[in-house]
């Protein structure tokens, strides 16, 4: 089994809630996305809602996984750079595979179609990287090093997950080019 990834689904009620039960689902398992558990979709929503008008505004992209169910399962939101010295690279955010499919290899199908959507898809011609930032301590960027992002900055103590646990903000890039 895999993943089916669409780039610019419609965002309805339903693509809504989705996102955002995974995100809580992800959150709960001890995913470093934004939050800490327990988290409830009614926490994320303004989080989510910034994403979306974003996304309205043309400056924020969404990639999202479906499983064999037609569920959300995996999601990625490409932000462009407004700053002009900026443009020819992209950030990625809220990199997400539901905790029910851990194990599967849909994280590393997931990275394979960020890349694929930044080397192929409309409105990407002028990209030539992808930027990431992970929280330290976790692992993940083991993960994004197997699928050929470099750490190229990290700045200490940057994340504070809860009083006396700080983690480092680890900045990973993947050249296209």
């Amino acid at each position: 089994m895999t993943l089916t990834f669409e780039v610019d689904p419609t965002v309805g009620p339903a693509l809504r809630d989705g996102v955002l039960s995974l995100w809580a689902d992800v959150s709960n398992a001890g995913g470093a996305v934004g939050f800490v558990p327990p988290v409830t979709p009614d926490e994320i929503r303004p989080a989510l809602l910034k994403h979306l008008v974003a996304m309205d505004r043309g400056g924020t992209r969404l990639l999202v996984g479906r499983d064999e169910d037609g569920e959300v399962a995996a999601t990625a939101f490409f932000t462009f750079n407004t700053h002009p010295l900026m443009t020819h690279w992209v950030w990625l955010y809220t990199v997400m595979v539901h905790p029910r499919h851990q194990g599967k290899g849909y994280g590393s199908d997931l990275m394979a179609a960020v890349e694929h959507t930044a080397r192929t898809a409309e409105g990407f011609e002028a990209i030539e990287a992808i930027r990431l930032t992970c929280r330290g301590g976790t692992g993940v960027d083991r993960f994004y090093a197997r699928s050929g992002y470099k750490e190229v900055g990290r700045v200490p103590d940057a994340i504070r997950v809860a009083p006396g646990d700080d983690r480092d903000d680890i900045i990973m890039l993947l050249p296209l080019n």
